[in-house]
């Protein structure tokens, strides 16, 4: 298949991206095996072909380790997408990547749940587990 459409060059630079840091706190309870699950159904980034504003729902599910993500610099993170133009694919990925850096947890799943566009919703899953 051919990638004539235009979209060349639109992503090269997704992971270096600067976007703000995510704080941490420490967890007190490392030696049990629990889930914490945080959710926004307020994500919008852009769309780098059109322009236009996408929204989603985002939502972390991670057991953690000895750290844990603070809340406030968490929205202000996804807060950050608003003007950037990003794939639903790297914009999962990305943040995935950055909460997994920030509080290394024994396993995580990011899930970001797009808006229909053109008649098509989609949902982007991403996961890591420590090995």
């Amino acid at each position: 298949m051919s990638n004539s459409s235009g979209y060349e060059g639109l992503q090269e630079n997704v992971r270096d991206l600067k976007l703000p840091d995510i704080e941490v706190w420490e967890n007190k309870y490392p030696e049990k095996e629990y889930t914490i699950k945080s959710e926004t159904r307020e994500f919008t980034c852009i769309c780098p072909k059109t322009g236009l504003p996408d929204f989603a729902g985002i939502t972390v599910e991670y057991c953690p380790d000895k750290l844990c993500l603070e809340l406030k610099s968490f929205k202000e993170y996804l807060f950050s997408y608003r003007n950037i133009g990003i794939f639903h694919e790297h914009v999962t990925n990305r943040i995935l990547e950055d909460l997994v850096t920030a509080c290394s947890p024994r396993k995580m799943k990011v899930t970001g749940e797009f808006n229909i566009r053109g008649g098509i919703s989609t949902t982007v899953t991403a996961e890591y587990v420590r090995s």
